[in-house]
């Protein structure tokens, strides 16, 4: 699927741009409420949400601790879901030949709870980066430590990075940890605020002459309104952008997700302006 069509999906498929309740597509194995008191401040106060994530795979949990009333950085979404269970089939899956690379380093951009990261550094035995704005790093690092034991089944690490979309302090500050061979990351365009912050880290971490390999991007997106396809179409610009898997909307829904790889185009192209914006 190319990206007009896309394009043509995501416009068809969501007849408005109302606010939808990704929440609601979530299946909470474990939930329960922090009865002892936490050493986080934002934590005690805080009903804690719990979710247990099963990876067939290596036969073992993934434990992630939610904080709602703390933002959308504190909660799973669906599309974190999604890409959890394709990595957990990796070897079936349309995008196995990703992973084939040892040791394999991967970037996780807008990681959240941290479930993707830490589910791909046990499966894979990757070294991840988990990155997120500065005030989620706190309950990203508690999830991490939380899994270290799971994360450890294959030979896996996981750090913690604060990172900004176009902060250039920060996104160098990650970039100098080393040579990223996956770059991922679920549920990242959910406001049109956030298209051209993200494309500008993809632009830093993708293009340029600095850049001395290609590496893809794997986004798992869940559609909800049609403004969505603009985002494809910036994207379009500076890279092949491919549809690898889908997932149709539940009963009662009407979001979808698509998981999508970005490649980039002209590679060796001098005058790319890696920083710029449009």
């Amino acid at each position: 699927m190319n990206v007009p069509q896309i394009q043509q999906e995501i416009q068809t498929e969501n007849d408005s741009d109302e606010e939808i309740n990704p929440c609601t597509m979530l299946l909470i194995e474990q939930h329960q409420e922090n009865k002892e008191q936490d050493t986080e401040a934002a934590a005690a106060k805080d009903e804690v949400h719990v979710i247990t994530h099963h990876l067939n795979s290596i036969k073992s949990n993934v434990v992630i601790r939610q904080l709602p009333s703390q933002g959308i950085s504190f909660k799973l979404w669906p599309a974190a879901s999604t890409l959890v269970s394709l990595l957990d089939n990796h070897r079936n899956a349309a995008f196995s030949a990703l992973f084939d690379h040892k040791p394999l380093r991967i970037l996780e951009l807008g990681s959240g709870t941290g479930l993707v990261g830490i589910a791909a550094a046990a499966i894979l035995g990757a070294h991840v980066t988990v990155t997120d704005l500065s005030r989620a790093s706190p309950n990203l690092q508690f999830n991490v430590e939380a899994n270290l034991k799971t994360i450890g089944v294959n030979g896996g690490h996981v750090e913690v990075a604060a990172m900004a979309w176009g902060n250039d302090e920060e996104m160098e500050a990650v970039k100098n940890k080393g040579e990223y061979d996956v770059i991922m990351g679920s549920d990242l365009v959910y406001h049109d605020h956030l298209y051209e912050p993200l494309l500008r880290a993809l632009r830093f971490f993708m293009l340029g002459d600095e850049v001395d390999k290609e590496r893809v991007f794997v986004m798992a997106h869940s559609k909800r309104w049609k403004k969505e396809s603009v985002f494809f179409k910036k994207a379009y610009k500076e890279f092949d952008v491919k549809v690898l898997h889908r997932d149709d909307p539940c009963d009662g829904d009407r979001i979808g997700i698509l998981v999508c790889t970005f490649v980039a185009k002209n590679k060796n192209k001098k005058n790319i302006q890696v920083l710029g914006c449009e």
